[in-house]
């Protein structure tokens, strides 16, 4: 015989907080699974006019915002700068 066991379905946030704003206990609701993010700090980039019309390009091309497009550029960049110095180390071993 099959477990007929019926999945509950995900409560809202807005329920969860009507829960806490009624003094009401909602620890059940978070798993601690997930990962904390650290604070955004907001930094300002000066750009030449040219460069900029090229992330405009990027983003317009990929339908995404400006700011996503630095923000994937500076990820790859530091990944690539990463693994650089790590076959770099590694050579060294040899």
């Amino acid at each position: 015989m099959q477990n007929t066991r019926r999945r509950r379905k995900p409560v809202s946030a807005e329920t969860i907080a009507r829960f806490a704003d009624k003094g009401k206990d909602v620890s059940r609701f978070f798993t601690n699974d997930g990962r904390m993010m650290g604070p955004i700090q907001r930094v300002n980039v000066d750009l030449a006019s040219g460069m900029l019309e090229e992330l405009d390009k990027a983003a317009k091309e990929l339908n995404i915002s400006r700011q996503a497009v630095i923000k994937t550029l500076i990820r790859q960049a530091l990944d690539h700068q990463y693994l650089a110095r790590g076959s770099r180390v590694s050579a060294k071993r040899r």
